[in-house]
């Protein structure tokens, strides 16, 4: 089992030709909502690639909240752990051009409320294979999860997004690191990946970054190091990639897979996603990414 503990947010997509500058108003092309936030994808995500998973957070008591528990078990995710609370669920507000690149606001709602994982969360965790976290929670909360993942002996994988200053109780708990490129920068001041790379092995055991259209980079302390080259397709909107890439990369790992071929199982899954719209509702399933790595 992988254990999720992140953020459920609703996203609120508007897709127009091009990004407005400050103060410019854009004419957008269409509108959609879509259940999110870098927890519930990634646990979608995961769960789409073929692991049991478990979901740790909290959602409002709105209709996105209901919404958003809906689609986590429609995925196959256990949300027995999924706290309802007063409020407000969190949205994202994202922005996605015809490139498909995105902006995004992020306003955090009942994320906001979780303080980190109670005894009952922290058995889950204990009894997981990996734990996934990001930072869309509060930072004292991500810091308790890691650490209670560390002290049952089970890898936390971070994606360290939205980009923060990351401190130093929270690095020792993590395993495997999983910034993209600007991020990796963010994080190290480093100003090539292969920089930032060394700088992360002096902080946490394992470390990827994910460069987009050129693949991604591996290390780790016992002197690994491996590119892989991302598959070649046309990207409609990268909103799910990196939580995509999360999501797979846990589920190769906890299945044993070689680190080439877990990095392989995890590009192939993200680049799938970028071709669709939407955020979960990208996100590809099993045979889609085994059928990708047979091509």
């Amino acid at each position: 089992m992988i254990s999720v503990f992140g953020s459920a947010n609703m996203d609120l997509v508007a897709y127009v030709a091009r990004a407005p500058k400050r103060g410019e108003t854009v004419t957008g092309r269409m509108f959609r909502t879509v259940p999110g936030g870098k927890g519930a994808n990634q646990a979608i995500a995961a769960a789409r690639a073929g692991a049991e998973v478990a979901f740790l957070g909290a959602v409002g008591d709105d209709g996105f909240g209901a919404e958003l528990r809906d689609t986590l078990a429609v995925a196959g995710v256990n949300v027995e752990r999924l706290r309802r609370v007063p409020g407000p669920s969190g949205i994202a507000h994202i922005v996605v051009d015809d490139e498909g690149g995105n902006s995004i606001v992020v306003v955090p709602g009942a994320n906001g409320a979780v303080t980190g994982p109670g005894g009952e969360d922290e058995a889950v965790i204990a009894a997981s294979r990996a734990l996934l976290l990001q930072l869309e929670l509060p930072m004292p909360a991500v810091v308790a999860a890691a650490r209670a993942a560390r002290d049952a002996g089970v890898p936390a994988i971070l994606t360290p997004a939205p980009s923060r200053p990351l401190p130093a109780e929270l690095l020792d708990a993590v395993a495997l690191i999983v910034p993209n490129e600007h991020e990796a920068a963010d994080l190290t001041g480093a100003s090539s990946p292969e920089a930032a790379l060394d700088a992360l092995l002096e902080r946490v055991p394992e470390a990827v970054i994910t460069l987009g259209a050129e693949g991604a980079l591996y290390g780790s302390r016992s002197g690994d190091r491996l590119r892989v080259p991302a598959v070649r397709v046309k990207a409609v909107d990268t909103t799910a990639a990196g939580d995509t890439f999360a999501g797979a990369l846990a589920v190769a790992r906890t299945e044993g897979r070689p680190v080439a071929d877990a990095l392989r199982f995890a590009s192939a899954a993200a680049a799938l996603s970028v071709r669709r719209e939407g955020a979960s509702t990208s996100m590809p399933f099993r045979t889609d990414i085994d059928a990708a790595l047979a091509r």
